[in-house]
């Protein structure tokens, strides 16, 4: 069992090792020291990419049958400790514990996925003879394991976006390196625990916590990292992408998500879902509802039930069951959000819910005219935070939409199957929801974006195929 009040260690080679220096872990809400995090130093990260070579040869020569039945007992470890693990999430970045639980429940799922795939990892047939000179030929394509994956993922799904990384490299037989956010080390220390109860080969997953500046460069640069799997912010996917040379690199970058409400069959549903889609986490999810857009003859009763929808919300402690939304992860980003919410006043924008700040908590916040133009409309948010904006035509609002940097998902109310498809086919992002919110996802899915929100697909079998190579094989017979 993970004990807080025990100092962490790092975890190399199979063996857990404590770190020359610790940082003290605080939490972002009730802002106690809940443990004490091993710093990684170079030595430590070097030590960490030579047990991963060697791990990596070691899962090579287990059968699918092998990794899959592994995969499997981890699965079932976090639902025997659902529990003690949606606490880690309440405790390390305030998650509230209802949503804490539907995170360890996906985790169930995602390393379930992982497990069946790791049985369907295959090539295909080459009809040799559609061309001329391939008569008398037989050639397939079969998918190797790369080697070592460095995996380095954020606070906001510290349990599930680490299942992403771990559960398809593991299916295919590669060796993990895991960085995980500075705020949330526990979680990836209590994955690496359920890893090791579940018979993995030592050395496959190597566990290095502590400063990116020090673990990320090392390990961004190293030529034995064959790939570099990435979630979080855009400046540091773009450095990334500059320091790794010809490695396979994937990237869950940002995003300021909109949905369009076009036409509905019951516009209350629709503003559950938004006020679950903006406000859940506090909006620090990389698909939370940031903008709206509402067709104007729906605008003003939209935005009347969103309001109160919005203020019934209750802001408290993450660890008490009627918990909507607490603290964000630091008074940083809180201050970064008030900033600009002042910018946005100033520019003529009107703050018609919340807009207050007291701490690290920003009480859930409506915005209603805001320039476009507004870093609350054009950046990412990743706050408790929407902005709410009528239209006429939903060319209009699909404009609205698509005038970002960002691409991830979309979503799109309409009872009209021509505008679904009309949308379907103009929206520039990776996925769009038709009747639901961008924030919709399951683990099986196809997941990521366009422009500046990253590179790359996550979702079981998606990630596998990023994270093998493939092969060909000629037969002349």
């Amino acid at each position: 069992m993970l004990k807080h009040e025990v100092a962490q260690q790092l975890f190399i080679n199979g063996k857990w090792k404590a770190g020359s220096d610790f940082y003290d872990l605080t939490s972002p809400y009730s802002k106690r020291v809940i443990a004490k995090v091993s710093l990684a130093n170079e030595t430590d990260v070097e030590a960490a990419i030579k047990s991963a070579h060697k791990g990596a040869e070691q899962l090579r020569q287990l059968t699918s049958l092998e990794r899959s039945e592994i995969l499997e007992r981890v699965s079932a470890i976090f639902k025997e400790k659902a529990e003690q693990a949606a606490e880690i999430l309440a405790l390390e970045c305030a998650k509230p514990i209802k949503d804490a639980r539907a995170e360890i429940s996906r985790t169930i799922e995602t390393y379930k996925f992982a497990s069946e795939e790791a049985k369907r990892i295959h090539g295909e047939i080459i009809p040799m003879d559609a061309a001329k000179n391939g008569k008398g030929r037989l050639a397939f394509t079969v998918r190797e394991p790369l080697g070592t994956i460095a995996a380095i993922t954020p606070f906001n799904f510290p349990f599930n976006l680490v299942a992403h990384k771990l559960g398809p490299a593991f299916a295919v037989g590669n060796s993990v390196i895991l960085k995980p956010a500075t705020q949330t080390p526990l979680s990836a220390l209590f994955t690496a625990r359920a890893f090791e109860e579940a018979g993995l080969p030592a050395g496959a997953l190597n566990v290095v916590t502590g400063k990116g500046s020090v673990i990320g460069n090392q390990l961004v640069k190293d030529s034995r990292i064959k790939m570099i799997t990435f979630t979080g912010s855009l400046e540091v996917g773009l450095d990334i992408k500059r320091q790794s040379g010809l490695k396979k690199v994937t990237l869950e970058l940002g995003s300021n998500s909109a949905v369009i409400v076009d036409s509905v069959e019951n516009l209350g549903d629709v503003v559950e879902r938004c006020i679950q889609g903006a406000f859940s986490y506090a909006g620090q999810v990389c698909i939370s509802v940031q903008r709206i857009y509402v067709q104007k003859e729906l605008y003003h009763l939209f935005l009347e039930k969103f309001i109160e929808k919005a203020k019934r919300l209750i802001i408290a402690d993450p660890l008490l069951e009627s918990t909507d939304l607490s603290s964000m992860i630091n008074i940083s980003e809180a201050e970064r959000v008030e900033k600009w919410i002042h910018e946005a006043v100033e520019a003529g924008a009107k703050v018609v819910c919340g807009g207050q700040r007291e701490g690290a908590i920003l009480q859930p916040t409506v915005i209603t005219e805001a320039k476009q133009t507004l870093p609350l409309n054009c950046k990412e948010a990743f706050a408790p935070i929407v902005t709410i904006t009528p239209y006429e035509q939903l060319e209009e609002a699909i404009t609205l939409v698509n005038n970002s940097e960002y691409g991830l998902q979309a979503g799109v109310y309409t009872t009209s199957i021509r505008k679904a498809f009309y949308a379907t086919e103009n929206l520039q992002v990776g996925g769009v929801m038709i009747n639901d919110i961008p924030t919709y996802r399951v683990d099986q899915m196809p997941y990521g974006g366009v422009k500046n929100s990253g590179t790359g697909r996550e979702g079981i079998k998606y990630s596998i195929d990023e994270m093998t190579e493939l092969k060909l094989v000629n037969f002349k017979l």
